[in-house]
């Protein structure tokens, strides 16, 4: 790769927080960093060595919220960051946007960045959305000119033609996302960096910004860093892409293959508890007390026959229904079930305490989906836990190939006479 190609350059990048209501800044830190300083010695709060482990409590009143990172993007490219919540993709949006300063380590960028980090930044609420447009240009450095020969196309892009003279503050979650994206887009950054915030629009809006991020990189050769859960979009629309976990890098490379060890390598198994589950409708009680998937360790394979057990507390119910619905990374309803629609009325049993449900040639495409649950009396839902556990399908048909992602979550296995 030759150097003029790079347009940003990641060396050790790490960013650390202390935990608490106290900040780094605190007169007796700072007086030891000197102290240790004037010696010539490590600054004795960098020698943290506990990874940023949210389900652990550590020793340390510090925490790595990204550790020694390390990565160059060529102009031109999208790139994918992806991880669970907490593994560091937010924080390293913000370092490149240069909203928060590095701990260690140093970014190289060459031309503008602009970014789209949460609903409203950026924005100030007591200004017009076309004075807001205004300002963003500016503080990227164009001139006032260069934004008004951009201004129509971003608000008929943001679809706000009719507020575009209304406070911000009188706008919803979703309109400012939109006018956002717009004049982040069209104001020509030589970096976008978009963060999951694209997932407060609607579907239709979802679909134009993907569309307006690969426009960018592939018509217009600027550089796109796209964070998101829905790994659908991640393949369809990032070239390369990074994995991040609890504040390290643990692969870069072709985004089909660090999604697949994604899926592959998430804590999000086959196997969850559902006692004291944060997703438990509030109101209900605790009837469903654990999920497994197939065995509990083996893939789930589309196209195959797939068991899903829950372990229950029945004591106290005379009857019960229960229900499942499967949901794909937008949160689209796949398909759903119950036993209500067969009729049947389940009556708990002595030593019974589990139940199987099966899904004959499972119809999905290899992804990653979560299943919710719904437990009921016989004349009402009792017990309800959306996404109750989210896991990958896996593609294993030796002589099909599977489905593109553009072709939707589900499929059928065809026949083909001729």
């Amino acid at each position: 790769m030759e150097e003029k190609d790079i347009i940003l350059q990641i060396e050790n990048l790490s960013k650390q927080y202390r935990l608490g209501v106290i900040g780094t800044g605190t007169i007796s830190h700072d007086l030891n960093r000197w102290w240790h300083k004037i010696r010539g010695k490590e600054d004795p709060y960098l020698k943290i060595g506990e990874k940023n482990a949210r389900t652990t409590v550590g020793d340390s009143n510090y925490v790595w919220a990204l550790k020694d990172v390390s990565f160059n993007v060529e102009k031109g490219e999208v790139l994918g960051i992806i991880g669970k919540n907490g593994a560091g993709k937010s924080t390293l949006l913000k370092l490149l946007s240069k909203v928060t300063m590095p701990t260690t380590g140093i970014i190289r960028s060459k031309g503008r960045i602009a970014s789209l980090l949460e609903v409203g930044t950026g924005f100030h609420p007591e200004l017009t959305g076309k004075e807001n447009i205004f300002l963003n240009g500016a503080i990227l450095g164009m001139t006032k000119a260069e934004i008004a020969s951009k201004f129509d196309e971003i608000v008929a892009f943001a679809g706000v033609q009719r507020y575009v003279n209304t406070p911000v503050k009188r706008y919803s979650s979703g309109m400012k996302v939109r006018l956002a994206f717009a004049v982040a887009a069209h104001l020509e950054p030589e970096i976008l960096v978009v963060d999951e915030v694209l997932a407060v629009g609607d579907a239709e809006f979802q679909k134009k910004a993907i569309g307006k991020m690969q426009d960018i990189a592939k018509g217009e050769g600027r550089t796109v860093l796209f964070v998101s859960h829905d790994m659908t979009n991640i393949q369809n629309l990032c070239t390369k892409s990074i994995l991040l976990e609890n504040g390290g890098m643990v692969m870069h490379g072709d985004t089909e293959d660090v999604i697949k060890h994604y899926l592959q390598d998430s804590e999000e198994t086959y196997v969850k508890s559902l006692k004291d589950h944060r997703n438990r409708k509030k109101g209900t009680q605790e009837f469903m007390q654990k999920i497994t998937i197939g065995d509990g360790s083996s893939k789930v394979i589309s196209g195959k026959d797939v068991t899903i057990r829950v372990d229950l507390d029945l004591n106290s119910l005379e009857e019960f229904s229960i229900g499942y619905l499967f949901k794909n990374e937008k949160g689209q309803v796949l398909m759903a079930s119950n036993t209500m629609q067969y009729g049947k009325k389940l009556l708990p049993e002595k030593g019974k305490n589990s139940i199987d449900i099966i899904i004959k040639d499972l119809p999905l495409a290899p992804a990653s989906y979560s299943v919710s649950l719904f437990l009921g009396n016989g004349k009402f839902d009792i017990d309800i836990i959306e996404d109750a556990i989210t896991f990958p399908v896996f593609w294993e048909h030796e002589h099909i190939l599977p489905p593109p992602k553009k072709w939707g979550s589900t499929f059928g296995i065809t026949l083909w006479e001729y």
